[in-house]
């Protein structure tokens, strides 16, 4: 935390420098800092063609599209109760600055910039973003949520520290249960007859049964039918949309955030892609911990979708932009059919495009920043994405079944991500090693990973991804696969000791994931997960490159009225 701040001050006396030079009037200088920090998030023209389509699937789309806004009106409760009270009243607000705070509280969802450790930038709002987010009662503390789930039978203790219920008050103050179906059943009602229209209209089986089911998951809180219905999704025409990430419980990582995302597949990158799903045992098989932790039959459905996004909503377009995902997090799906990893294309260019690659000329040793390529980028985030299936899952700890979600508790994003990352390398070095892909693929691996860490972790590490980042880089810094030019602020990777040093994290990731030692996990992320000196200095030398994307969805017709 020390760490993210200094960073973060640096950056920010930085930014009031550049802006006293520029203006007499220090009046003006919340609105210069505004406008910097809305700079960050570079402005993106996503289109996609639909032309293909026939009359009534693009109508399907108009009523997607609708179903889809509700998810905005819900991800904007959820981030915090007063957040739709705020909204109305900067909208109110049509002066210059009042437009600059109305146009970055939509690129956070919220009065919390998440690019700075959740810190506020609108005055009457708490200092920092609550941890609680929406989810629990915010004079709640972690301690009297375990004591009161000791009190509970194990229905009600898995419903309370599940992913689709909220924690309130009674009116005798003490805890209870909210289902999200009546929480939020005020928006998930007209989100689900939306849904149906849709339904009604396409002409892809598969499409309709997903979205039958997730209407009606929307009104019985019980979304095990249609999470099975979505992993067997097979149409050009791809949506995602519920609750599903749980980064914003800070508490304790257990409730899902709802998102939306409706896209088209692009099938021949689908297709080239499908050669991965046939490896996954093998390298399952092969993973750098002992055979007692592997999965001897990892689940039988994996499917790669490869999308290009027409719309987002909720947390899907919250703050910095999802490069992919893995879904569901539901652990008895993961365990019968496995999970399905989407890549959203048009975004990672957009990504690759307009930060990565001025990113790599800025901070890459002259020698390799050549080696930085798309297709290194695009192949190790679908590794990613496919490792968060493989290593532990569903544990034993003490003789007791349980998770590794729910034994790290607000650990585990920060665990997790790094274990894909670092994994992800391993799985793609494996299958260079057996000639399954190119060896000219190594170089570009390593290299465009190193400059992608400069680009994840100006997320902030108080942020699951950036923290995963810091801890990996730390890592292998410690272990001498990562040169530092110290006078020059530039890095570079040495390949070989990488290769050693990527082994022998993911295997201590892992282990401790099958352990569910929260403990071992702690001393990981305490140790490691902090801002680097040298990465620090070379940050300041990248304040004039974006740090992510702010797309505008140009396939989606303006709705007055609508949160987007």
């Amino acid at each position: 935390m020390i760490h993210t701040k200094r960073m973060y001050i640096l950056l920010s006396c930085v930014l009031a420098f550049v802006a006293c030079k520029n203006t007499e009037k220090k009046k003006d200088l919340p609105g210069m800092e505004l406008r910097e920090h809305i700079d960050r998030f570079v402005p993106v023209e996503l289109s996609v063609d639909c032309s293909f389509l026939s009359e009534r699937d693009r109508e399907a789309l108009n009523h997607l599209y609708e179903a889809a806004r509700f998810i905005d009106e819900i991800y904007l409760r959820q981030v915090w109760n007063n957040n739709p009270a705020l909204l109305e009243k900067l909208r109110a607000d049509t002066s210059t600055l009042g437009k600059l705070r109305l146009q970055y509280f939509l690129i956070n969802m919220g009065p919390w910039s998440q690019l700075d450790g959740g810190t506020a930038f609108i005055d009457g709002v708490p200092p920092t973003q609550p941890p609680h987010a929406n989810f629990y009662p915010l004079d709640m503390s972690k301690e009297e949520f375990l004591r009161w789930i000791e009190t509970l039978s194990s229905s009600e203790r898995e419903e309370a520290t599940g992913f689709f219920t909220v924690i309130r008050r009674t009116p005798q103050g003490t805890l209870r249960t909210v289902p999200y179906s009546v929480e939020y059943g005020e928006w998930l009602e007209p989100a689900a007859k939306e849904l149906e229209k849709a339904a009604n209209l396409t002409t892809y089986p598969s499409l309709k049964k997903y979205l039958q089911l997730r209407a009606k998951a929307f009104r019985t809180n019980d979304y095990y039918e249609s999470d099975c219905a979505w992993l067997e999704l097979d149409a050009p025409i791809d949506v995602t949309i519920g609750p599903y990430e749980t980064y914003m419980d800070k508490l304790f990582g257990y409730k899902a955030a709802f998102e939306a995302f409706i896209t088209i597949r692009d099938n021949e990158a689908t297709k080239k892609l499908t050669t991965f799903v046939k490896h996954l045992q093998d390298i399952e098989n092969n993973l750098p911990i002992e055979p007692k932790y592997r999965n001897p039959k990892i689940a039988p459905m994996a499917p790669i979708r490869v999308v290009d996004v027409l719309f987002a909503t909720g947390d899907g377009n919250s703050g910095v932009q999802t490069a992919a995902f893995n879904l569901p997090n539901d652990e008895r799906i993961l365990l019968e059919k496995g999970a399905k990893r989407v890549m959203l294309k048009n975004i990672q260019e957009a990504k690759f495009n307009n930060i990565l690659v001025p990113i790599a000329h800025t901070v890459l040793d002259t020698s390799q920043y050549r080696a930085v390529s798309f297709d290194a980028f695009f192949t190790h985030i679908l590794a990613h994405e496919l490792v968060h299936g493989l290593g532990p899952h569903s544990i034993t700890v003490e003789g007791r079944a349980t998770t590794v979600r729910k034994e790290l508790k607000e650990l585990y994003s920060t665990i997790e991500e790094a274990k894909a990352d670092i994994t992800g390398l391993f799985a793609l070095q494996y299958l260079i090693d057996r000639g399954i892909l190119p060896t000219t693929l190594e170089e570009e691996m390593y290299v465009t990973f190193l400059a992608s860490m400069f680009r994840s972790v100006r997320f902030g590490i108080t942020e699951a991804h950036g923290r995963g980042v810091a801890l990996q880089f730390n890592y292998l810094t410690l272990e001498g696969a990562i040169g530092i030019d110290d006078p020059h602020n530039k890095f570079r990777i040495n390949i070989e000791k990488a290769k050693e040093a990527t082994r022998k994290l993911a295997s201590e990731i892992l282990t401790l994931q099958a352990e569910g030692s929260y403990r071992k996990a702690k001393a990981l992320v305490d140790r490691f997960a902090i801002l680097h000196p040298a990465m620090e200095r070379a940050l300041t030398g990248l304040r004039h490159i974006p740090i992510d994307i702010q797309p505008r969805y140009r396939n989606v017709p303006p709705k007055a009225g609508s949160i987007r």
